[in-house]
Formats: C-alpha cells, structure tokens, sequence
C-alpha cells in the first residue's frame, strides 16, 4: 500500500507510515502543495496512492464519482500534529487488515477513544465497518 498525505496534514505522518513499512510521501514532496483538488485526485488514482486527508467533503465527492480508486483515509477533526499522528497511527493500524481499492476510513476521536469506520466508495451496497484502535490513547485525552 502507498500512501500520500494531503498538504492539510503536518509532515511528521510521512515518518509514522515509514516505520511502520509503508511508502509514502507528502503532496508537498511532490510538488503538488497548493494544486486543485480535482488535479490531486487524477495524480492520486494514476499513481495508485491510497489519499490521507482531513478535507472528507472534497474527497468524498471526487472519489465517490470515480469507478475505481485506491482508497481514501479521512482524519476528523482537523486537529494538531499530535493528534494527527495519534488518528493517523490508527488508520494505520486498522488498514493493516486489507486492501483498501474503492475504500474509505474514517478516523475520529470519540471522547477518549479512537474509532475507525470504513465503508465502500462508490457505495454498491450498505456494508459499513466500524472499530476501535485499541492501545491508542491520543496525546489530548491523557
């Protein structure tokens, strides 16, 4: 799985997703920092990258019309990097259980805990996923 991380995300993330295996990269590496929505979206699905963002209204529209896409991670709520970091961890975590093609998930803090929902994009069917990153207590909430 490679992932891209949105510019709306702190850098650091690149560094979590290295160590825990993954390629990834930052839309700022790549030159693309301040590019419309819809040229990141072509450059995301052409390139096979599963997108990290926490702009869900944008991306959901973009990836909800393409037949076909590599998944999307959406971190809610825009939070600081520390935050960030803990949803991403999260997502991180609970990708590991497969691929992600025509995949969303939602990653957001619910009081304490963090909850991961994921579900198909384009929606074919009703299938939602929902669970817990167990082990992660985000930096705020200690």
């Amino acid at each position: 799985m490679r992932f891209l991380i949105d510019e709306c995300l702190h850098e650091s993330l690149v560094g979590l997703a290295h160590a825990a295996g993954f390629e990834v990269t930052h839309v700022n590496h790549l030159g693309l920092s301040g590019k419309p929505d819809w040229a990141l979206a072509e450059r995301i699905n052409k390139e096979e990258f599963t997108f990290v963002t926490n702009n869900r209204t944008d991306f959901i529209q973009l990836f909800g019309k393409m037949e076909l896409h590599p998944g999307l991670i959406v971190l809610v709520p825009n939070a600081v990097p520390a935050m960030q970091q803990a949803l991403f961890q999260a997502a991180l975590r609970y990708s590991a259980q497969g691929d992600l093609v025509n995949t969303v998930i939602e990653v957001r803090l619910e009081g304490k805990t963090v909850k991961c929902v994921k579900y198909e994009l384009p929606q074919r069917g009703s299938r939602f996923t929902t669970g817990t990153a167990s082990g992660l207590t985000p930096p705020l909430a200690r």
